[in-house]
């Protein structure tokens, strides 16, 4: 038998670590992210450069839903990152155990205010603010002052032109419940409860949805087919009507006086279980770093939690932040949530 010469074991070895190489598929993370979610493909892809990793998405409904999902798959975990899930279920998500600590290097740029677990849990990716958008043309047209406050809703004048969401389906129409609860409270002369009956009494229509309520109901969102010139929305969504309009100016406006809206706050975090933490940090890095955070307002149209990204001409110009928003303890809305649904279904719906 022919003796093989170590110049020729060392090709053979080199020749079948390029094969396992080529053969072996690239490290990849399943990020897992609530129905909303989008951002451009070349961001992403510049991860994938950068680290050799790449993402796989895995939407999975809206925030509640895709909770409720990853309880119910705790010890078989569906990914590795998860995105979106906000401070109206941030406490649930602790008490179930679901993500490890991580204390990324990123939040020295995100403000302290937008941190709200301590244990690094869950990190602040984005925010935004619920509140009440209205079509500027329709009240010039009519003679009538937009409103300024939730209790003008309630007025004589204001009859029959608010349209809400159902805070039992929709994240919107949950964060304006609350908003309302943080603004009256539960107790005293004048509840929440108070509001919502004098809300229905005045004539306020229920929608399943946001795009129910702002491309069915409301006279902007559904090109005038709609009767409703007022709409619980974003502070966000007069930029978006410039944006996909490519208006100079938008036809709505959000009401941003003090006590008018309510914070949302969407974090980001590493699944237990997840088998590629090193790599899992890499990409929480990324979704906190300028890179991406840039990205985010004309996707998803919420500000980036990062201080040091800019948000762009847009927002700059058109997405004013509101001023003094309503907070509820995250702790409060675990405990009371589904109270608090139920007793609004109770006055609204029964």
């Amino acid at each position: 038998m022919k003796k093989l010469t170590l110049p020729f074991i060392l090709i053979l070895l080199a020749l079948f670590v390029i094969s396992c190489s080529r053969a072996a598929p690239p490290e990849s993370l399943t990020l897992v992210t609530h129905d909303s979610f989008d951002v451009s493909a070349d961001v992403l892809q510049q991860f994938e450069k950068e680290t050799g990793i790449k993402i796989e998405l895995l939407k999975s409904g809206d925030a509640g839903e895709m909770l409720n999902t990853l309880i119910l798959s705790k010890e078989n975990p569906l990914g590795d990152v998860v995105y979106g899930i906000d401070n109206t279920f941030l406490s649930r998500a602790g008490d179930a155990d679901l993500f490890v600590p991580y204390e990324s290097p990123l939040l020295e740029d995100i403000p302290d205010a937008l941190e709200m677990d301590r244990l690094h849990r869950l990190l602040p990716v984005d925010f935004g603010y619920v509140t009440l958008n209205y079509d500027v043309a329709w009240f010039a047209e009519n003679g009538l002052e937009p409103p300024i406050d939730f209790k003008d809703l309630i007025e004589e004048p204001y009859r029959d032109l608010t349209v809400v969401e159902n805070p039992a389906s929709s994240s919107p129409g949950l964060a304006f419940l609350l908003a309302t609860i943080g603004r009256f409270g539960i107790e005293g002369d004048y509840t929440y409860e108070d509001y919502w009956r004098d809300l229905k009494a005045n004539g306020v229509m229920v929608a399943d949805g946001w795009n129910e309520a702002y491309w069915g109901a409301f006279t902007v969102g559904s090109g005038g087919e709609g009767d409703r010139p007022i709409v619980v929305s974003y502070a966000t969504s007069p930029v978006a009507e410039v944006y996909f309009n490519e208006l100079d100016e938008p036809p709505t406006r959000s009401v941003n006086t003090p006590g008018n809206s309510f914070t949302q706050i969407e974090f980001v975090g590493i699944l237990k279980g997840t088998g590629k933490e090193n790599a899992a940090r890499l990409l929480v890095d990324f979704l906190l770093s300028p890179t991406f955070q840039e990205d985010i307002p004309l996707h998803m149209f919420v500000y980036p939690a990062n201080s040091t990204a800019d948000a762009g001409e847009l927002f700059e110009q058109w997405a004013e932040i509101p001023r003094d928003p309503v907070t509820v303890d995250p702790a409060q809305i675990a405990a009371h949530r589904e109270t608090w649904i139920e007793t609004w279904t109770d006055i609204m719906l029964r």
